[in-house]
């Protein structure tokens, strides 16, 4: 079979297996404040509405990841949790990534158009520890009209098992919120585990 014949289907089977291809992974790498982060994750105007709909416009979900400079947990998420392969890439073939610091400075912009710290915009969510991912809901358009904690699906706190936290992002995924709470879902989705 002539070489112009096969190309269109090594080319399909290329892009297809280039969609889930993680060569360019090496690993988290430490920022300037001490914190790691992942290459992948969103870099960010910080304003909430637009990384939703970011998010929304990827077909992905929106979840903010808040970590702390020192937190063994946290580091222990990006060399445990977002090394193990099956894990990063269902995060990232699902998901928009916002890593936000629970001490930071920097200026965030939340859904309801109000400017605050990252420390503050912390302290408006009850965010206490880290890491804690915050699961957003779709709709921009009400995001503005709830209050904090009702714009959010889903929350996951502390450290979690590889099994539990790749089943955490499957639940918000699934939307599997809109028919059972998380502990259901774990108990029903990870018997045998």
């Amino acid at each position: 079979m002539p070489f112009w014949r096969t190309f269109p289907f090594i080319l399909t089977l290329l892009l297809a297996t280039s969609a889930f291809a993680d060569d360019d992974y090496t690993g988290p790498v430490e920022t300037e404040d001490g914190m790691y982060t992942e290459t992948w994750f969103l870099h960010s105007f910080l304003d909430l509405s637009d990384d939703l709909e970011e998010a929304n416009a990827q077909g992905k979900r929106f979840v903010v990841m808040w970590e702390l400079k020192g937190c063994p947990y946290c580091r222990e998420t990006h060399l445990v949790n977002f090394a193990n392969e099956e894990i990063r890439h269902f995060v990232r073939e699902n998901f928009v990534v916002l890593q936000l610091n629970i001490q930071g400075s920097r200026a965030i912009t939340d859904f309801d158009g109000e400017e605050l710290e990252e420390r503050e915009l912390a302290r408006k969510y009850g965010i206490r520890y880290t890491p804690t991912f915050q699961f957003f809901g779709e709709d921009t358009a009400v995001m503005a009209d709830l209050k904090p904690r009702e714009r959010e699906v889903s929350r996951m706190f502390n450290l979690f098992k590889p099994a539990l936290f790749l089943a955490t992002f499957r639940y918000v995924q699934e939307r599997a919120y809109e028919a059972e709470n998380l502990r259901n879902y774990l108990k029903r989705t990870l018997k045998g585990s």
